[in-house]
């Protein structure tokens, strides 16, 4: 069969299993519900900032969850809906795609003349262009380059003395903790857990996007996908909304299957988007006899050395061992050896994924 030839037959094959399919929106996770899951942590959310808008004095907040928990969907939902309904301005910014503080005010300015400008000249350019009540979402703040480990943005906008409200989001706790005296002292952050979700939320996303996305559907198979995903990944949404995409795409394949792919992917998708540094850990993790997290420091230390990377110190690996547990990706489990407790690393996936990463990404 010629390449012509084996194209239209596999697009009539796609045509054909999508056909139970009427919106795929639905299946991308950028995709915002028209009506999210109500959760506590969401009316907490909203409180903090209707009490902002009334009285300009705001409450800044740290909302910490697992991968899959919600936190941006909830986020983005928000911003959309005060900017909406209220006299907030809500700005959002990812830290993963703009990781200093410089680059953020950037981007919030519209790249508007930053070359050869400092970070203050952005900054005064900032409070020039946003001087209403303004709340300032900042995603993934724990991926914020190490060249800006003070995290200055946040010491700005706490410092204001114009109303700025800051939300920042983070898969650890320890983000905290590396802030500076000064900047953690101003913005003193409201802590807010996400908790994961139960299988009856994960059931009620997934019977949200059956409703909006498809024709037809077996409630028995959202059940069954919301139970593997309670049980097996942490209750990670984007795995319970994969597997219900690949399960409508091949319905004659066992829904297990179709978790068990979804769950693959996810995790490849989030060891791909590591940042060097823990990459580079999970990979002396996934590569090294010892489990054990002293051994395998000594083993990151040698991988850092012959990429010509200054290797983190032990306290700031171990930070990061915790920060590639939160994303589910390996588990820390306390071990004791010759009377003294310690502690061993646990990969929750295939070693050989980051094998292969890594040697993509640094060989």
């Amino acid at each position: 069969m010629d390449i012509a030839s084996y194209l239209s037959k596999k697009r009539s094959s796609f045509d054909e299993k999508s056909g139970n399919i009427k919106d795929f929106v639905v299946f991308d996770y950028n995709y915002i519900p028209e009506k999210p899951v109500t959760r506590e942590e969401a009316k907490q959310i909203v409180n903090s900032m209707l009490q902002f808008e009334m009285s300009g004095i705001p409450t800044h907040m740290a909302i910490i969850g697992s991968r899959g928990s919600g936190k941006t969907m909830i986020l983005k939902y928000l911003k959309e809906l005060f900017q909406n309904e209220t006299g907030l301005d809500v700005l959002y910014v990812n830290c993963r795609h703009y990781n200093t503080s410089f680059k953020i005010f950037a981007y919030l300015l519209d790249n508007e003349n930053s070359a050869g400008a400092s970070l203050v000249d952005l900054y005064q350019r900032f409070m020039q262009q946003y001087k209403n009540k303004t709340v300032v979402i900042l995603d993934e703040v724990n991926l914020m380059s190490s060249k800006d480990k003070n995290r200055e943005i946040l010491y700005f906008l706490s410092r204001s003395e114009q109303p700025y409200m800051v939300i920042i989001l983070s898969n650890t706790p320890h983000v905290l903790k590396q802030l500076d005296p000064a900047t953690r002292s101003s913005l003193q952050p409201l802590p807010l857990h996400f908790k994961n979700y139960n299988a009856e939320q994960i059931y009620e996303i997934l019977q949200d996007r059956a409703q909006k996305g498809l024709h037809n559907w077996d409630d028995g198979h959202l059940s069954q996908i919301a139970a593997l995903t309670t049980q097996k990944t942490n209750s990670d949404a984007r795995v319970a909304i994969k597997t219900l995409y690949y399960k409508m795409m091949n319905p004659s394949d066992d829904t297990e299957k179709c978790f068990e792919d979804a769950r693959r992917d996810i995790v490849i998708d989030v060891v791909n988007d590591l940042a060097d540094a823990n990459l580079m850990i999970l990979w002396a993790a996934a590569t090294n006899k010892s489990d054990l997290v002293k051994d395998i420091y000594k083993r990151y230390c040698r991988f850092s050395q012959d990429h010509q990377i200054k290797p983190f110190s032990y306290m700031y690996f171990y930070t990061n061992l915790g920060y590639l547990q939160s994303v589910g990706l390996l588990a820390l489990v306390a071990t004791k050896i010759d009377r003294i407790y310690t502690n061993r690393v646990v990969l929750t996936f295939d070693k050989t994924v980051a094998e292969q990463i890594c040697k993509l990404r640094f060989e």
